[in-house]
This record gives C-alpha cells, structure tokens and sequence, in this order.
C-alpha cells in the first residue's frame, strides 16, 4: 500500500533555483517513487534535474516529462522555467518503470507486471510525434487486468523529452501499479452538449455530408442557435463535434475540432474520420461549461472515496488552463478546493489518455487513496 504523499513545486531564473526550492519542500520518510514535471524551457536540462532529485532525495525510481505547462496543488505555471516533483513510498512488489514502447511489436516484449504479479493500472506518458500512440495505448491498456490506463502527449516546443528511471524520447513509458495500490480516477470534459445525439448518415471520410438524413449544415445551425448560425466564423474555437464512445456507461465522448464548412452543399468536416451509423452531437466550449463539469466530477470523485487522498496526478489539455479558467490558476483551484492539502502534481497535454482511449480538451485526475 502506499503511504503518505509529499510534493513541491517551484518557479525559478534557471533549473537549479527551481529545484532547490522544490527540495526544500520535500522533507519526510523515505520514498520509492518520484514524479518530476518541467516546462519545456527546461528540457535541455532533464538529465541534471532528475540526477539532482535522485541523489539528494534517495529516491531509485522516477516517471514524469515536460509540458508548455505544469501543475501542482492549486497552481499552474506557464512560460517560465519550473519544476513539480511529488514522491510516494510503494511496496516494491506493487510497482514497476517502463519504457521503450515505441511500435506495436515492443508491446509484446515489454514486461508488464510488478515484480511477479500482473500490473493492474498504468500512469503513462506519451510522445505525440509517434503515429503508433493511439493504438499503443489500446495495447497498454489490454495488457491491464482492470483496463485502465491514465497519462498524457508530452507537450513542448522543443524536445519531447519523457522520465521513466533515465530522460527518453518517443513512444511510451510510465509506472505500473498491483491492484492493492488503490486509484480513483475521472475524466471532465471541456464542452457540454447543445443538441441532442444524430446519426450520421452519410459521410466521405471526415466530411459529413446528412445527419439524420438532412444536410450536416442544416442540423448544426439548428443545434448552435439562430445568432451563431447567422455568422458561423463565430464556431471556431467555441462548438466543436462530440463523438460518444461505444460501450461507456458515463456518458463519455470524444472532443473533436470543426475544420471546414461548406455552405453551398450542406457539408461539415471535422478533424476525425467517421463511418455511416456512428453518432455525433455539437458541444460549446466555454469556462462555464467547464467549470459545471469539473464540479460534477470532483463530486463524483469525492462522494466514491472512502479515505482521504494520499496523492495525485492531473493531466490537461493545453487549451484548458489560463485559456478556460483565466490566468490565476482557476482549474487548479478548483481542484485544490475539493481537495485540499492533498499533494498533486501534473502537466498541460497535447493530449489526454483515460481507460483505453486518447482525448482532447479534457482534465484527468486520478488519486492514490
């Protein structure tokens, strides 16, 4: 089982101030586990950050990566050079590092499992230059007795850098735990439905042409309303596609960009290739849509727990953060008042990973309860 969490975080003039602040927070008992998050202006320096908390710390095994942005308990940093580092003591039978999962034939000869037993959950991260990713989750997560995997898409405008015991590049690494290390997770969207489900009807690869066998135009503008529908240059960046996933007993779907539109010939195109039958339904994007459900997910997680949270990890999208919830740390904030005092660490994703799938614009926060 996992005992208590500590964790610390810090903005500084390089890495080293960074760092320092960071370890001055980390005090406590030992620990076999560390999570250590940079932003990208400190990807060149990842190998010097991770020894410097591995030899000051004791700590032997460490996962994490970079992000344009980072987070911890209640604060997001943005373009400037910080770290968030967050350490656990695990068994050592109930967790594993891996890495070099970078094609379909690596995912048979990777061992997955925590010592001799089989690996129940996964905490991954992921290179988004690797084309092999969606499905090399799917295969992370058949090789989970319950499923389950969590993460993120490195995010960085430089070096898409990743930690799993050593600094990496490409495919996947992450930890593994047994299934007496006890996890919570949930998934909130950044957009909520405005119409009802339609059926796609015909469709050429992303276009689609009729929904419930009417122009795709028609029935969009219908579901966004009169006033956007008289200036659709207003739908970027504010409805987006949502494509329920099959078999989910939540409600969970699939944020997707609108990318073209054709007025003359009823057409709609989105940034994803679908079939005739699938279903979709348009989804606004905005703070209050957001901030409803990160409240009914934090409910939701709170209301399934039956101990206090030892620790955690939240994984964003980079179009969620300052951009929805305004400069002062709103999404963290929110979380760190369901949850307060509870160390947390995480990163802003070019893409989120939850059960068996790869997302966009949503927040996933998992627990060690």
């Amino acid at each position: 089982m996992s005992s208590s969490f500590r964790f610390g975080h810090a903005a500084g003039k390089d890495w080293q101030e960074a760092a320092r602040h960071c370890l001055a927070q980390l005090g406590g008992p030992p620990a076999s586990l560390g999570f250590l998050y940079a932003t990208d202006l400190l990807a060149d320096n990842l190998t010097d950050i991770l020894d410097f908390f591995r030899e000051r710390t004791g700590v032997p095994h460490w996962v994490g990566t970079v992000g344009i942005g980072i987070c911890a308990a209640g604060r997001e940093y943005h373009d400037e050079p910080a770290l968030a580092v967050m350490l656990g003591e695990f068994a050592p039978d109930t967790f594993q590092v891996f890495s070099g999962v970078k094609s379909g034939n690596d995912l048979g000869l990777t061992n997955f499992k925590c010592g001799e037993r089989g690996a129940n959950f996964a905490i991954i991260h992921a290179d988004p230059r690797n084309s092999e990713v969606p499905d090399l989750i799917s295969g992370v997560a058949g090789k989970m007795e319950s499923g389950f995997v969590v993460g993120g898409l490195t995010s960085s405008r430089g070096r898409n850098l990743q930690i799993a015991d050593k600094v990496i590049a490409g495919g996947i690494s992450g930890a593994l735990f047994a299934d007496d290390v006890t996890i919570a997770t949930r998934l909130t969207q950044g957009c909520s439905p405005i119409g009802p489900s339609h059926v796609i009807t015909q469709a050429q690869r992303n276009i689609i042409v009729t929904l419930d066998e009417r122009p795709a135009l028609d029935v969009m503008k219908e579901d966004v309303g009169a006033a956007l529908s008289r200036d659709l240059n207003r739908l970027g960046g504010l409805i987006f596609v949502g494509l329920p996933v099959a078999g989910t007993d939540t409600g969970d779907y699939l944020v997707r960009n609108l990318v073209g539109i054709d007025p003359a010939r009823g057409l709609v195109a989105i940034g994803e290739v679908v079939e005739q039958g699938a279903r979709l339904m348009f989804c606004r994007r905005d703070t209050a849509s957001a901030t409803d459900d990160m409240g009914r997910m934090l409910a939701s997680m709170k209301q399934g727990l039956y101990t206090r949270p030892r620790g955690g990890v939240y994984y964003s999208c980079l179009g969620r953060g300052a951009n929805l919830f305004g400069p002062d740390s709103g999404e963290l904030k929110l979380i760190a008042s369901a949850f307060d005092g509870v160390p947390l660490v995480g990163f802003f994703c070019n893409g989120e990973i939850s059960h068996n799938r790869l997302y966009g614009y949503t927040g996933v926060l998992t627990l060690f309860a």
